[in-house]
């Protein structure tokens, strides 16, 4: 039987990577595995290619591209793509497997799109964007100049939320986390 597909999607800071780690961690019952996306971004802290993202410089990017070998794709910033490989989704498909994305608003939709009913999108939205700028400026990991070319992109972000099958606010991580397996179990039919 072929897997089914889970689309995560958020500003950056809603808190989305947190859930979906702690659903892959601690709900093995669900069989999920990561569609691990590409980047031309460097790596950052213990990133490893092949395990959090294929690492491609931006030309190897640009060739896949015109190979069309991306299901989805963007350039978030100049010389910055994401995407994700169309040959990798599929056989994990086919092997059965529950198959995770963590993308962009606009991969999200594109998946949705692509992929109909055998995808759930889901958005995961901050309470605030102010919350939102706390939460960047709390993990430390940012300059000041990228915290706030990421709440700019945040703020655009926020108008996709219509477009995904269900919204999920993280105001309390506990309970977005519960409505999030809800969510997640019934579109899987897991009891």
């Amino acid at each position: 039987m072929k897997g089914k597909l889970l689309i995560f999607s958020a500003p950056s800071g809603s808190g989305k990577s947190t859930i979906v780690q702690w659903l892959m961690q601690e709900h093995p019952e669900l069989q999920l595995y990561f569609s691990i996306s590409a980047t031309s971004r460097a790596p950052r802290g213990t990133e490893q290619n092949g395990v959090e993202y294929f690492f491609l410089k931006p030309e190897e990017f640009r060739a896949k591209i015109q190979n069309n070998e991306f299901l989805e794709y963007e350039e978030v910033y100049q010389d910055r793509f994401y995407g994700t490989l169309k040959a990798q989704v599929e056989r994990q498909l086919e092997a059965g497997q529950n198959v995770v994305f963590d993308v962009d608003v606009k991969g999200g939709v594109n998946i949705k799109k692509f992929y109909g009913e055998r995808a759930m999108s889901l958005f995961i939205q901050p309470p605030s964007v102010e919350e939102l700028r706390r939460r960047l400026e709390g993990r430390g990991t940012d300059t000041q100049e990228a915290i706030k070319n990421r709440l700019a992109k945040a703020e655009y972000e926020l108008t996709f939320a219509p477009q995904f099958d269900h919204v999920v606010v993280n105001d309390c991580l506990d309970e977005a986390k519960a409505e999030t397996l809800r969510l997640v179990k019934q579109f899987l039919n897991i009891v």
